[in-house]
Formats: C-alpha cells, sequence, structure tokens
C-alpha cells in the first residue's frame, strides 16, 4: 500500500494498525487481543466494501504488556540495518 502525502505517520512510539474483516464482530476480535497487548488505544470504525468492517487503531508500543512486550524487546532490529530487499 502506497503512503500518500494527505496522511500522516503516527507519533513516536505508536503504530497505526488496519483490521479488514467481513463482519464487525471478526473486526472487534482482533481489536481485542490488541487491546490486551497495547496501551493507549484509539478506535475508529468504518463500513468496508462488500458490506465488511473496517477498523482503525492507534497503539502505544512503548506501554506494551505481556506478550506483546517480550516480542517487541526480541525483535528489535540491531543498529545499521535496514528493511530486506523484499520489504521495501
Amino acid at each position: 500500500m502506497k503512503r500518500t502525502q494527505t496522511e500522516m505517520l503516527p507519533s513516536v512510539g505508536h503504530a497505526e494498525v488496519r483490521i479488514i474483516a467481513a463482519s464487525p464482530e471478526a473486526a472487534r476480535a482482533v481489536a481485542e487481543v490488541l487491546r490486551r497487548c497495547f496501551a493507549g488505544m484509539e478506535q475508529r470504525s468504518y463500513p468496508a466494501s462488500d458490506g465488511g468492517t473496517r477498523l482503525h487503531l492507534t497503539v502505544d508500543t512503548e506501554s506494551a504488556a505481556g506478550p506483546a512486550r517480550s516480542w517487541l524487546t526480541a525483535s528489535r532490529s540491531p543498529a545499521g540495518t535496514g528493511a530486506h530487499t523484499d520489504e521495501v
């Protein structure tokens, strides 16, 4: 997905998560799992094409809890490394 010039980056320590599901219940179930791992959730819901649901969440990655904290700590890239060639 290409970022448009009008789209703003989240503040440092935060990430935007977009969930697209066929039903609101499925989108809410995924959002609930994220709420158990990250603090600072701001949620916005929109209709998606074909009657689905889009949920946009802002999560605070600096206030991760439980499994997310362990995973984030272990997954930090060493300084000087960038994206893999297939991730650009």
